[in-house]
């Protein structure tokens, strides 16, 4: 399995709940647990501005890269605004878009490929503004990078606590991308564009309940048929995170990432996993999470590079 990753995402924003170091000790993590291999973490390079562009205004791109951002954008994005800020999430951007290529790879030796970013998710950004953390939002730009490769017809799948309202702008007009989001409803963002598939759950929403949802959902996901998929597996559902209001366990999490992976990967869709939101009190809380779902996506990746053997003449 591959997996991406730059040590420029963890950056100094001050005393905050988006705990950016968490990207690092993830990456720690998987490779001290023997989960991942060094080896097998690619470094990407930073989005240019010509593919930023095939979603966001050029208008809002000049804004970020001269830094005159409006205190009211600031205030919007909840960010503090810096070179090295717009920098790191540029290449997590990159991230994004290099994850994206290395699943839909023709030449790849593995089946129905699994590649996890440490990182992305950035699902708030629109086209002209950022919110909640997301300066740029890196599935959709991802998304149009491939289809300027052919590959037209996406899927997301947005299981954060938070409603993934830019991406839902976005491509609420392409009925190439199947848009799907569950998500706490009565939480941020208050505006929730309509997605293709979107499903909120009441406060305090349980394990049973929240897999029960999200089996019935995810047949609409595989009859889009999709080119590829990605999956925001956000950490922010856990029953301890200080922007959700969910209750989900960790085992529940667990189980939860493992029907997504399992059920894209039988249909046969490239899948690209991203870490999207997680701000439990304890970040140490955070970072379990998030190792288990590349856990997750690594496990299944090690099943099908056995099947592929198994089917390989000898």
């Amino acid at each position: 399995m591959k997996v991406v990753y730059s040590d420029r995402y963890a950056i100094d924003i001050g005393l905050h709940v988006f705990p950016t170091e968490k990207y690092r000790l993830v990456r720690a993590r998987l490779v001290e647990s023997g989960a991942v291999s060094s080896s097998n973490i690619i470094e990407p390079t930073p989005a240019t501005w010509e593919e930023l562009a095939l979603v966001h205004t050029v208008d809002y791109l000049d804004r970020l890269r001269l830094g005159t951002l409006t205190p009211a954008d600031v205030a919007q994005l909840e960010l503090p605004w810096s070179n090295e800020m717009v920098g790191a999430f540029r290449v997590m951007v990159g991230g994004t878009i290099l994850a994206a290529r290395l699943a839909t790879n023709p030449e790849s030796q593995i089946p129905n490929p699994v590649v996890c970013h440490i990182g992305g998710g950035l699902h708030h950004a629109f086209p002209n503004h950022g919110e909640g953390f997301c300066p740029f939002n890196d599935v959709a730009v991802a998304v149009r990078v491939l289809q300027a490769r052919g590959l037209e017809r996406q899927a997301i799948v947005d299981l954060d606590v938070h409603h993934g309202n830019g991406t839902a702008f976005i491509f609420e007009s392409d009925p190439r991308v199947w848009t799907f989001s569950m998500h706490q409803q009565h939480n941020y963002p208050m505006w929730k564009p309509p997605g293709s598939l979107d499903i909120g759950l009441a406060d305090g929403t349980h394990d049973a309940t929240y897999l029960r949802e999200l089996e019935r959902a995810l047949p609409s996901v595989v009859a889009h048929r999709p080119q590829c998929a990605f999956y925001l597996a956000g950490a922010d559902p856990y029953e301890d995170d200080q922007l959700g209001g969910l209750r989900l366990t960790k085992a529940g999490l667990r189980a939860r990432d493992r029907m997504v992976i399992d059920t894209l990967r039988a249909a046969g869709i490239p899948l690209v996993v991203l870490l999207a939101g997680g701000y439990a009190r304890r970040v140490q809380d955070t970072v379990e999470i998030h190792a288990a779902t590349i856990e997750e996506a690594g496990r299944a990746g090690t099943a099908g590079l056995r099947s592929a053997s198994a089917r390989t003449p000898s």
